[in-house]
């Protein structure tokens, strides 16, 4: 369990977002009116069955896809329904990523790839690169290439990637889906670390030590969601993955 939120300053906010898809005369509603927030210092884990909405909703809080309806805010910044030019300068600005894979680009360095990160904002990176590295145990495979990686080297650089510019709001989509038991463990301290220095963490995920470590959950299901109790969120989150 980590440690509750550092104060009650609301850093991710989404009022009823929709996000509908049509192909010919089929519409699939993505996502049904969702709601949520997180706090500076919060860790919220998202859990639900496959085709439930999830990686929908990070896209559109990342302000990766648009909602049809409704509105993402980011440190109190309107990032949706706006150009795509200027929604990705407040993702680059605010907002870290972390995919569970496509975090990288495959001809840069590990160090490159964060430079390239750090490039996409105007100001001078709070954190160099290579201190970045040195924090997630990857400061002697700075020069490596993505393929030269493990995977729990490539989960780590992932994370230093999403972490770049200092965000307010980190977002990882299933950040520990294919790792080990004690690469997922890392992985998950290292973002209770960054919630403790006071980012808004959000995680969706299948992992029932994610769920066990956040302090909310959020169920999503046929694109509504609902917060439920831990032990409930759980369970449920337990039987996910078994079936």
């Amino acid at each position: 369990m980590t440690a509750g939120p550092a104060d009650d300053v609301v850093v991710l906010a989404a009022r009823e977002l929709y996000r509908f898809y049509r192909a010919g005369e089929e519409e699939t509603l993505a996502l049904r009116g969702v709601s949520l927030q997180v706090r500076r210092g919060e860790t919220v884990a998202v859990v639900g069955p496959s085709g439930a909405g999830k990686s929908t909703l990070l896209a559109c809080l990342a302000g990766l896809d648009e909602p049809s309806g409704g509105e993402v805010r980011v440190a109190g910044v309107r990032i949706s329904h706006r150009p795509e030019t200027e929604r990705a300068r407040l993702r680059a600005r605010h907002v870290g990523v972390l995919l569970q894979s496509r975090n990288l680009l495959p001809h840069l360095t590990v160090r490159g790839n964060i430079r390239l990160a750090q490039d996409a904002v105007r100001s001078r990176p709070a954190v160099t690169a290579d201190a970045l590295l040195e924090q997630v145990g990857l400061g002697r495979r700075a020069g490596a290439l993505p393929r030269q990686l493990s995977g729990g080297e490539l989960a780590r650089a992932g994370l230093a990637v999403a972490l770049a510019n200092s965000p307010a709001v980190l977002l990882a989509d299933e950040p520990t889906g294919e790792l080990d038991g004690e690469t997922e463990e890392l992985v998950l301290g290292m973002l209770r670390d960054r919630a403790a220095d006071g980012c808004a963490v959000l995680i969706v995920t299948h992992s029932t030590e994610a769920v066990r470590g956040a302090d909310r959950v959020i169920t999503l299901n046929d694109g509504r969601a609902h917060e439920e109790h831990k032990g409930t969120a759980h369970a449920k989150e337990h039987s996910h993955v078994l079936h």
